[in-house]
């Protein structure tokens, strides 16, 4: 029966509140809600669980601490994904198994080449450059590899078809309906005091922690200038939980705050609070003045419209996906090489407060919350699932993105 609720397993790389994980978990939540039966799948080393409670079922798979080689710990999270699911197979039947990156696509390659499967749905989020070749190919074959891709933007699609002649779907991302609100809670409060985050002063807040991807350290350059207004100003980096390593990124980081007289703690210009519990994310919005994303590389952002729905201005760089979705008045735009330019946006963001901001503020989060929907985006993906499924002629021959 064509509408027959879909057994689905959904892999991902982490149980850490990343942007890919954040997207498995809503849809896997979103497919269920719609009646389908969901399993998600993610590594984990002993003692660690999903940073959110997850409604549907789940399977971790056992792995041991990330080693500091990364060609070493993708490769045993490669094998390791591969035997679970491999033994998962023995006992269970899904009808599509749809992985978020390259770790889960590269297991599912060696299922479909084991003849364990005859294929899987791969969402390409974003593509980063390796210094190292065997972690490129690996990468690579994630998504060359599978039946179906899918992405979160036209960016990626765009890159995907011109760059790796694949044809991929865009999926879009969601918003998790009524999580993040401007209307201030008492917990808000607690959480400033726990942070050392100050009343009164300027707060930037940038989430993802300190990357290059995110563009951290020029971020900390345009701070610095605005603190040259604001003296009192202070910037928290929240997030920052990695499968990569960004230490080199970060000593960066540091030697400029050092360089530049600004103190990294509790209650100091620079507060880095690391991965925090889930239910503290709404409050540590509401605690911002302003958000800043000015990322070089993004698959889509899902920051921004968490941020907008909390009520607080966004800075973005003047890039694609931004540009995809965002309007010209919803954001303030800065280039992303320049920090001057980032520091110009911040400014700009902290003196244009107003009630009419705050009322058009409100506005493009009501527009852009009914455009990202979780439930409208689980019921594309099941759409396309079922056009793999069938093996339609469109679907199977694709040659460009849909």
């Amino acid at each position: 029966m064509r509408d027959a609720p879909l057994q689905i397993g959904l892999l991902t790389h982490s149980v850490n509140p990343r942007g890919g994980v954040v997207h498995t978990l809503e849809l896997a939540h979103a497919l269920h809600d719609a009646g389908h039966e969901v399993t998600v799948m993610a590594p984990a080393s002993p003692g660690q669980r999903f940073f959110r409670p997850v409604r549907c079922a789940t399977r971790l798979i056992p792995v041991d601490a990330a080693p500091r080689d990364m060609v070493a710990m993708v490769g045993s999270r490669i094998e390791a994904f591969t035997a679970s699911i491999g033994a998962v197979l023995e006992t269970a039947r899904f009808d599509v198994l749809h992985t978020h990156d390259p770790i889960g696509g590269n297991a599912l390659a060696n299922l479909v080449d084991a003849g364990r499967i005859e294929g899987f749905v791969r969402t390409v989020h974003h593509l980063e450059v390796f210094d190292d070749v065997q972690l490129m190919r690996w990468q690579s074959r994630g998504f060359q590899a599978a039946r179906q891709v899918f992405c979160v933007s036209r960016l990626w699609q765009r890159v995907l078809a011109e760059d790796h002649g694949v044809g991929a779907c865009e999926v879009r991302n969601g918003l998790q309906h009524g999580r993040f609100s401007p209307l201030r809670q008492a917990t808000d409060a607690a959480l400033a005091r726990c942070l050392g985050v100050r009343a009164g002063a300027p707060v930037v807040l940038a989430l993802g922690g300190v990357e290059a991807r995110k563009n951290t350290v020029r971020l900390l350059q345009a701070f610095v200038l605005l603190r040259a207004r604001w003296p009192e100003a202070q910037l928290v980096i929240a997030g920052g939980a990695s499968l990569l390593d960004h230490a080199a990124y970060a000593r960066e980081f540091a030697a400029l705050a050092q360089a530049s007289g600004l103190a990294i703690g509790p209650g100091a210009a620079i507060v880095r609070t690391g991965a925090l519990p889930d239910e503290d994310i709404p409050s540590l919005y509401r605690l911002a003045d302003v958000v800043a994303m000015p990322s070089l590389n993004e698959g889509f952002g899902l920051v921004t419209l968490e941020a907008l729905a909390s009520g607080v201005p966004i800075v973005v760089s003047r890039i694609a996906p931004f540009t995809e979705y965002l309007g010209e008045a919803d954001a303030q735009w800065a280039d992303p090489l320049h920090s001057a330019s980032i520091a110009e946006a911040l400014q700009a963001a902290l003196t244009s407060r107003s009630p009419a901001r705050t009322a058009a503020m409100a506005a493009s989060a009501a527009r852009l919350g009914a455009t990202f929907s979780w439930a409208a985006s689980a019921a594309r993906h099941v759409q396309l699932y079922r056009e793999g499924l069938h093996g339609s002629a469109a679907a199977a021959a694709r040659s460009i993105p849909c």
